[in-house]
């Protein structure tokens, strides 16, 4: 691999706890408990003082705060660790810091103590304003929670803010998904993502699935609500990622665009590349929150692993060709350190099939190729 500009870097730091699991969950989230959260920040701390030759002169363009529930974190202890981040890295002048909330943690107090420490960008876990598929979800905040919510936000300064949504939601008809989208809109968030809700292995809806609307009428929700968001001024800009103009997730772009982060916390992943050695490292810490404390600890850095060529190869593709305008093609050499030529067999039967837009500059899909993006990417399945 041969790298001849550094990439852009971003920090993602998971906090770990919630107040209750979603039965639809599968991430890295444990039932809050025990207060470990001074311990936990100052493990965090750490874990980057270590991380920090890696990556010595690189601004920092964005940092996400993903869980888990980020807004259950106390306004002095999230003021202190975005403090001690200042004094160990350098932060672009237009840092995005955005922090994941649920609408059943949050007041309008709260959100002024964010907005006031640094964070610019809100995520809140809205999900659906039906109570009844709230309920179902297992979620603790309720749609009048979510209401209030979005107006906190508002009222606290934060002009910058996604709601996320999930369609395709047991049992749900298809003017149900449309009104939680027209509702969503109501609220005229910057950003929205609206995504299909799916069965992950390892939870609870994954052992006992509930009755889930047929995929026929999954496809005939997203297409419409895509139609309405459209309609109402918000690009498509990835694949379930609406924004209005100049308020994409910056953070979100870097991971597709396929730039550097570094990943802090319990179940972090990161991915750090190292130019003078041709090489990119990509980092997994522990999921245990108290074993990533001893771990810390200890001195111990978790998991690193070195991406093969290959992998890189199909880990690009799997990232740019999310995004619907696609990536400049002189991007796939830039950030995997890899030759052009390395995809122009692929890119070229792509394109025969008209699954790949016909350009010397761009990496972009063509609306049947996005239909069939699995098939996309298996061609970049290199042996």
């Amino acid at each position: 691999m041969n790298f001849t500009q550094p990439l852009p870097l971003s920090l993602y730091v998971h906090y770990p706890w919630c107040i209750q699991k979603c039965p639809y969950c599968d991430f890295n989230s444990h039932t809050l408990g025990e207060n470990q959260e001074q311990a936990y920040l100052a493990a965090m701390i750490r874990q980057l003082e270590q991380t920090l030759p890696s990556i010595w002169g690189r601004p920092i363009q964005s940092i996400f705060f993903g869980g888990g529930t980020p807004s259950l974190i106390s306004e002095a202890g999230l003021d202190s660790f975005l403090s001690q981040l200042r004094a160990l890295l350098g932060f672009s002048p237009e840092i995005e810091i955005t922090l994941e909330a649920n609408p059943g943690t949050v007041d309008f107090e709260k959100f002024a103590g964010f907005r006031q420490v640094g964070v610019n960008r809100l995520s809140m876990g809205i999900q659906s304003f039906d109570d009844e598929k709230l309920k179902t979800l297992g979620r603790i905040h309720s749609s009048d929670e979510a209401y209030r919510a979005v107006e906190a936000a508002k009222a606290a300064g934060f002009e910058n803010f996604n709601l996320d949504l999930m369609f395709a939601l047991p049992n749900q008809t298809l003017e149900e998904a449309i009104a939680d989208v027209e509702t969503a809109i109501s609220l005229a968030p910057p950003h929205l993502s609206h995504y299909q809700l799916t069965l992950e292995p390892n939870t609870p809806f994954y052992k006992n699935p509930p009755v889930l609307p047929e995929e026929d009428l999954a496809w005939e929700m997203q297409l419409a609500c895509q139609k309405i968001l459209r309609n109402a001024g918000y690009h498509h800009y990835e694949v379930s990622a609406y924004a209005q103009p100049r308020h994409q997730c910056n953070h979100n772009l870097n991971y597709w665009q396929f730039g550097d982060y570094i990943g802090l916390g319990a179940g972090a992943h990161g991915k750090i590349t190292d130019a003078p050695q041709g090489k990119i490292w990509r980092t997994q810490m522990p999921a245990s929150p108290g074993g990533y404390i001893q771990m810390i600890a200890e001195g111990k850095m978790g998991k690193t692993t070195a991406v093969s060529d290959e992998d890189a190869v199909f880990e690009f593709m799997l990232n740019a060709m999310r995004l619907q305008d696609g990536v400049p093609l002189e991007y796939f050499s830039l950030r995997t350190g890899l030759p052009k030529q390395k995809i122009s067999k692929q890119l070229e039967k792509l394109t025969e099939k008209q699954w790949v837009e016909p350009s010397e500059d761009t990496l972009k899909l063509t609306a049947e190729g996005q239909r069939f993006l699995n098939d996309v990417l298996q061609a970049f399945l290199l042996d």
